[in-house]
């Protein structure tokens, strides 16, 4: 069964909120009273020692999770072993999480900083340089292989493992399978990244092999989703709407395995077919 979300603080605010509504008719009918759960979504400062990194806008749950996914996808540490501590500290306009990396990173990490305003849909802003771009030249050298049928199992599971998806329809979903489809965790935000970032923690956190696998996500497969899963060592990547063609470079230049536009029928397979075993 997929990792469960974190326990909420009694400090944090929820992941979702309930508020009455009207649904209306375009026939001229009387409006039906109603209510709905929203999807909550907070800024959340990213804080390395005791200086600001980014602000993003997530959904306030498994911030610790986001705080390693973060840091590894974003080139700040390159093991779980570097980060000594967070912390989520709640403030006036939002939540600070703090997060307290080994001396000889910090001091890494604070001699190129650099400062990006975070949103819910962009994984590049605040950058002033093409150069700048989040980007790494690793190769998936795994020899893995996956059943399409083991991609149709994960893709029905994720469907029930979204819960607040399924309350709110208004977050995105990262999730890793094993190569029979089961799926290991889940994580969900109002954003792609985020929700990517979260699910790369949570498997970080918790020493997965991520040669074993592949990952899903049910957003659109853009640039620094593969980016972001080529730092976690996906060989695999699975998406549930299309990929952008730059994505599909990155993809190819990763010797990655890429499949979007996944349905419950079929998948489209646009690098890597090799790993895939259609027949049986």
């Amino acid at each position: 069964m997929p990792t469960a979300p974190e326990s909420p603080s009694q400090d944090l605010p929820p992941a979702s909120v309930r508020v009455p509504m009207q649904v209306v008719a375009y026939t001229g009918s009387e409006p039906r009273l109603d209510a709905r759960a929203l999807a909550a979504e907070v800024p959340v400062n990213l804080v390395y020692g005791s200086v600001p990194h980014a602000v993003m806008m997530c959904t306030p749950a498994d911030l610790e999770d986001f705080a390693y996914g973060f840091s590894l996808t974003e080139g700040i540490v390159e093991a779980a072993e570097e980060i000594r501590e967070t912390r989520v500290e709640t403030v006036a306009d939002g939540l600070r999480l703090h997060i307290e990396l080994a001396p000889g990173r910090l001091r890494e990490h604070l001699a190129r900083k650099r400062a990006i305003s975070g949103r819910t849909g962009c994984g590049v802003c605040g950058i002033e340089d093409l150069k700048e771009l989040p980007r790494t030249d690793r190769r998936m050298d795994s020899e893995v292989r996956v059943a399409v049928s083991a991609i149709a199992r994960a893709l029905s599971a994720l469907d029930e493992a979204q819960r607040l998806g399924a309350e709110t329809r208004a977050v995105h979903a990262a999730a890793w399978a094993r190569l029979d489809g089961t799926l290991v965790a889940v994580r969900e935000d109002v954003g792609r990244h985020n929700a990517l970032d979260k699910l790369i923690g949570a498997l970080m956190r918790s020493g997965a092999d991520t040669r074993a696998g592949f990952l899903v996500i049910t957003s659109r497969c853009s640039f620094e989703m593969v980016e972001k899963a080529a730092r976690l060592g996906a060989a695999i990547v699975v998406a549930i709407s299309a990929p952008t063609a730059l994505a599909l470079d990155r993809a190819r230049a990763h010797a990655m395995t890429l499949c979007a536009i996944a349905r419950a029928d079929t998948v489209t397979v646009f690098a890597g077919a090799d790993r895939l075993i259609t027949a049986g």
